[in-house]
């Protein structure tokens, strides 16, 4: 006999496959599956074992018809033993001695090698089955109780769990999450929190501080997991490796007062006219520029030194690496210096002072360093850790050794970026051009942005199409610390708004779009919520007048400087109230709003639209055009000034002294009176003066002079007056005249 396989043997056999694989592994015979192959010393193996079971199997079918009958039987009987079973009278199978060795037999050989699996007829150990069956029908009350108690007993374990090392949640955890992350009951927790004083129900969210407590009794830790939601890119703070990081360019802001040469300094150190294109000479808003100097590059942002621009100057200082404060030799520390000193102080960004104009005859730049010390900024020579560096803007004096400062300053910083990786960065200015849409300056802060980046800008989402630098050129690229104007957002972003840069156009418009929602939704909440302090502050401006402005700039950040600047007005009893702004060309939009809102326009360095012109004029829309923002907030002032209602002071004219009494059958009581200060006048008012103690207070009816009638009398002159519906005069009273005149504002 050669190989066979285990199917094909267990056949032979007249015996399933899966009993003989059972066999087989029982006679430490190695088998797998019913088509693995036993080898012939297998076989033997298997066949010296049914051998010793051959005459127990020769009984069984001698015997098989009376054994088959007595199955009949005990089916029938089935119920009537079942209730012997319950009073205990079930009466005992006899079986004869040689059955018992061969049901002992068969259960070695192959019965404890099976799974549990219903008796098959063609299976060799059927009788082992028909001879146990009454056996089992007795125990099977018992075993059923058996099962129970074991099933109890693996309760109680699953019971007794043990606690975590540590519990992680996010955001609030109720009672009932708190004690299914301890692994306890609900009520083991509600009755620690009653012993620290705490009534709590299952479902009761509770605060960190109770979380840590309960915790600490168990000895777990407690730790909250914050999540952060992708659209807020700008609370991610994602660190590159070391390896990665290069030496990037600074970042220098120049700030100061208005007038002490800010402008005038850049354009000496980038060799270009700029100061000659601003209105009036000032700075309107942010320029970003780049230089090279000592083959390294060094980036400029000039924000304005007007003191109504002090947001964007905040701005400035927040992406800056070094602040240059620029400081008039002739002119000293002004309000604006110190601001600016608080932005760079507040930002912990480095100064370096350039103490300007010290070409003039009267500069006097020990006095700039003596005020600047009262501020904390004191000087390398004195003691201090500030650089003072002298220059002169108009003469290109001293400018190579302020640009070697910010290099030395920068190269204790350490500045360093990756450019290998997406771009984020800050907007530094926007616009709204006719022909490219909207225009943002933006700083690149870290990465690199390139052309066709997918761009996520606060509320705005686009594709970077264009890319030109400080001088106008195309670039395909930006690498860290570079200034570029971009074009290609849906929208005008925010000045100072952060920007990110995504690998998938896709994703870029939805966490654009959803940031976008949820800032509107911010601003319908804020207006939707009314406090009970609110609704009586409300109801005590019911008397306030307001004066309702529209603002259209040439840039974004102009429009939030005017519009800070404009509701920081004074004025006691009126208020700015900014019902829109917007950059860009007024519109008929803006008219049409402007007229429904009782509103007055305010273009600064735009122009409106000629629907809007004409539109302006059919609905009588005040349009105020502007190009420097001192007139406009004195335009304003004015108007708000105008808008007030009129405030009378009283003013004394003149008093009379009562000599005598008249009666007159037709005029009724007449005073006969000598001024004896100023001039009684016959359409001013009076009031009758006794013993110091007013008396009455009205106006002058009729003013006589003998017998004609007279509009004035003067001192040292006698006269007869009339007071209208009084007529309780006495002589040694005094008449006074007055008058209530607008005073100025």
């Amino acid at each position: 006999m050669g190989k066979l396989r285990v199917h094909e043997f267990a056949k032979q056999h007249d015996i399933p496959s899966k009993d003989m694989i059972n066999l087989l592994k029982k006679l430490n015979i190695p088998c797998n599956n019913h088509m693995s192959v036993i080898d012939e010393a297998s076989i033997k193996k298997v066949e010296e074992h049914f051998h010793k079971l051959k005459h127990g199997e020769i009984e069984k079918s001698k015997d098989s018809k009376q054994k088959e009958q007595a199955n009949k039987e005990t089916k029938q009987n089935r119920n009537t033993k079942a209730d012997k079973q319950k009073e205990g009278k079930v009466q005992p199978i006899q079986n004869k001695q040689q059955d018992k060795e061969e049901t002992s037999s068969h259960k070695e050989a192959i019965a404890n090698t099976k799974k549990k699996t219903k008796p098959n007829g063609k299976r060799f150990d059927d009788n082992k089955f028909s001879n146990q069956r009454d056996s089992n029908a007795n125990t099977k009350g018992s075993n059923k109780t058996k099962e129970k108690q074991q099933k109890n007993d693996n309760k109680e374990p699953q019971k007794k769990q043990e606690a975590p090392k540590k519990v992680i949640y996010t955001g609030s955890l109720t009672v009932g999450g708190l004690a299914k992350q301890l692994g306890k009951e609900t009520s083991e927790v509600i009755k620690k929190l009653m012993f620290v004083g705490i009534m709590a129900t299952i479902n009761q969210e509770i605060e960190l501080e109770v979380i840590q407590l309960i915790a600490e009794e168990y000895g777990v830790e407690v730790e909250e997991k914050i999540e952060i939601d992708e659209d807020q890119f700008e609370l991610f703070v994602d660190k590159d490796k070391e390896e990665d990081l290069q030496e990037r360019p600074p970042t220098v802001t120049i700030m100061g007062h208005v007038d002490h040469g800010k402008t005038t300094l850049l354009d000496a150190i980038r060799d270009s006219k700029v100061t000659a294109g601003e209105a009036g000479g000032i700075t309107q808003h942010i320029g970003a520029y780049q230089i090279v100097t000592n083959n390294k590059k060094i980036t400029f942002l000039d924000t304005p030194g007007h003191a109504a621009f002090t947001s964007m100057r905040a701005r400035g200082a927040k992406v800056t690496d070094i602040v240059i404060l620029v400081v008039a030799a002739d002119d000293g520390v002004m309000p604006q210096t110190i601001e600016a000193i608080n932005h760079s102080k507040a930002a912990e960004v480095p100064i370096i002072v350039a103490v300007n104009k010290i070409d003039k005859p009267d500069a006097n730049p020990d006095r700039v360093k003596q005020e600047l010390t009262e501020h904390g900024l004191v000087p390398e020579e004195w003691g201090g850790e500030t650089i003072f560096v002298p220059v002169s803007a108009l003469k290109h004096e001293g400018l190579d050794d302020l640009l070697e400062m910010v290099l030395l300053v920068a190269e204790v910083q350490e500045l360093k970026a990756n450019p290998d990786r997406l771009a984020k960065g800050t907007i530094i200015e926007s616009q709204l051009d006719k022909g490219r849409g909207a225009v943002a300056t933006v700083l690149v802060q870290n990465g690199t942005l390139r052309v066709g980046d997918p761009i996520v800008a606060g509320n705005t989402y686009g594709k970077v199409r264009a890319m030109l630098n400080d001088r106008g050129k195309r670039i395909k690229e930006a690498g860290p610390s570079t200034p570029v104007e971009i074009t290609g957002l849906s929208e005008v972003p925010q000045a100072g708004d952060p920007f990110i840069i995504y690998g998938e156009e896709r994703k870029a418009r939805m966490i654009g779009e959803k940031r976008a929602i949820k800032t509107r939704e911010n601003q319908l909440n804020q207006t939707a919520r009314v406090t009970l302090d609110e609704l009586y502050k409300q109801i005590q401006e019911g008397e306030i007048k307001e004066l309702n402005v529209i603002i259209k700039g040439d840039v974004q950040g102009s429009v939030e400087a005017l519009q800070g600047s404009l509701e920081k007005i004074d004025i006691q009893g009126v208020r700015v109230k900014i019902i829109h702004k917007g950059v860009g060309a007024i519109t008929e939009t803006d008219v049409t709003l402007a007229s429904a809102s009782n509103a007055i326009v305010i273009g600064f360095n735009v122009r409106p639209e000629p629907q809007a012109r004409s539109s302006a004029e059919r609905e009588k829309v005040d349009i105020r055009l502007h190009r420097i923002i001192y007139n406009v907030i004195d335009e304003i002032e004015a108007a708000l000034q105008g808008m007030l209602d009129p405030e009378y002071t009283e003013v004394v004219t003149g008093r009379a002294e009562i000599r005598q009494i008249f009666r007159a059958s037709n005029i009724g009581i007449i005073a006969g009176s000598y001024v004896v200060e100023g001039k009684i006048t016959r359409n001013g008012s009076a009031r009758v003066i006794r013993d110091g103690i007013v008396v009455f207070e009205g106006s002058i009816e009729s003013l006589k002079r003998f017998k004609d009638d007279v509009k004035e009398v003067a001192q040292g002159y006698e006269c007869g007056i009339t007071i209208e519906k009084f007529s309780d005069v006495k002589e040694g009273d005094v008449i006074e005249s007055f008058v209530m005149e607008v005073v100025k504002k």
